[in-house]
């Protein structure tokens, strides 16, 4: 591990370096620093747009009782793509719009979800479909009795279930 993030951090620089020279001799220096200040107004627009519509897709799946794992998983390819875009370079800003495309991200949420999977490192265990406790699960919990007491009159009948009778119960929310 140590090597590859050695091969990153000393090579990422190094490419960056050689395509802006390349790119700066090809269409001049003030082109070049303008592709990099648009893909940085790029990426702003972007990480905005596609972040609340992941947000909000998250909203929903916790409202249903899901987690949003794809859409956390989608959250943390936005960051890392906004954080890509917005440093000054070609190869991180290739890497950062790839990111912002939707089939590719699925593409390396498959690829991730699949080498946690076969390395050992993650267990999903499931029971049921949402937060909640599954169908046939035990809630251990305490109750009081606050339905009516019989009155001295005899009129009024004690519940002592627990629960009020049907026609006293409130309309649900």
């Amino acid at each position: 591990m140590g090597v590859i993030l050695f091969a990153v951090f000393v090579g990422v620089p190094i490419l960056e370096i050689s395509l802006f020279i390349e790119v700066g001799g090809r269409i001049g220096l003030w082109p070049t620093i303008g592709v990099v200040i648009l893909t940085a107004f790029a990426g702003t627009v972007l990480l905005r747009s596609q972040g609340l519509s992941t947000l909000r897709r998250a909203q929903a799946n916790l409202e249903d009782g899901r987690f949003p794992m794809d859409e956390v998983f989608d959250g943390l390819c936005l960051v890392v793509a906004g954080a890509l875009l917005l440093t000054p370079g070609f190869f991180t800003d290739g890497v950062g719009l790839a990111l912002f495309v939707p089939p590719f991200r699925m593409l390396l949420r498959r690829f991730a979800s699949s080498y946690l999977v076969a390395s050992g490192r993650v267990e999903v265990h499931s029971s049921g479909s949402g937060f909640g406790p599954g169908p046939g699960s035990v809630i251990d919990g305490e109750f009081e009795d606050i339905t009516p007491q019989e009155s001295p009159e005899g009129k009024e009948k004690k519940n002592t279930t627990g629960t009020l009778p049907p026609e006293e119960r409130p309309p649900p929310d």
